[in-house]
């Protein structure tokens, strides 16, 4: 098995074009994102942030263009298969399972990944090792003291934080968050930052978030995707002092994040 070049982009999207019926979403975008890299995608709402993540995850195909993963291309391949090659995804709504405890639901995540299916009985003797990456995760997510909570009785940051760990118990190396602190509180927002940071240390973050502190504060740059084409891909500085970018989209919301508000 060939080595992957460090200079390879973990994800590359080259003239991605999508297309539901006659209607256009995705209009030829173009897109590298370099490894251990944190990228924010942006934009107004139906700008196609949604469905471009869902052509990079597998969940839609393009119309035309290619989408790599570690020089790979992978537009066209299930979700699955995407995953074992070592992208992972969360979702806007929180996707775990409500009536099983948090350590449950992690070592679920886990032993999946370890290419268990539903015969468990059968690789027995790496359980344990499954329970001790299970509890490993619950750890980094802080949740050790909710390791018997039903995952239903937990907060909705607390959700969100164990969606997080499910997302990355695969091991995998380029992680998907989409709007992953919609719906909280702002103190609750900072210690979920600070938890995002912690985890995809070292690995490839793609988010989308509507949150310009989030964005400001968590992203080495920033895509802003206008129309189904991306109108901007530069670091937080330089996407501020982008009159284009301002004009269409940001405006207001970035005097407000300049100035704290």
């Amino acid at each position: 098995m060939s080595m992957v070049s460090t200079d390879t982009p973990a994800l590359e999207l080259r003239q991605v074009r999508k297309n539901f019926g006659k209607t256009e979403i995705i209009r030829g975008v173009d897109l590298s994102v370099k490894r251990g890299e944190r990228v924010a995608v942006i934009g107004p709402n139906g700008a196609g942030k949604s469905t471009l993540f869902n052509l990079i995850s597998g969940r839609f195909a393009p119309t035309s263009g290619e989408i790599l993963l570690n020089g790979a291309r992978i537009d066209g391949r299930r979700p699955f298969e995407i995953n074992r090659l070592g992208l992972s995804r969360s979702f806007q709504i929180t996707n775990i399972f409500p009536k099983l405890s948090v350590f449950e639901n992690l070592r679920c995540g886990v032993l999946w990944s370890l290419g268990y299916r539903y015969s468990f009985w059968q690789r027995l003797s790496k359980l344990q090792d499954a329970n001790a990456r299970a509890t490993e995760l619950m750890h980094r997510i802080h949740l050790d003291r909710k390791r018997d909570t039903l995952a239903m009785n937990l907060t909705y940051a607390e959700q969100r934080a164990l969606e997080i760990g499910i997302t990355i118990a695969g091991g995998a190396e380029v992680i998907l968050l989409d709007e992953p602190t919609a719906g909280m509180s702002h103190v609750e927002t900072e210690h979920f930052i600070e938890l995002i940071r912690e985890v995809t240390q070292g690995k490839t973050l793609l988010t989308v978030e509507h949150d310009m502190g989030v964005v400001f504060g968590l992203a080495d740059r920033i895509a802003v995707v206008v129309y189904g084409e991306v109108l901007a891909f530069d670091t937080p500085q330089a996407v501020r002092a982008n009159a284009k970018v301002q004009e269409a989209y940001l405006g207001s919301v970035i005097a407000q994040a300049q100035a704290g508000g």
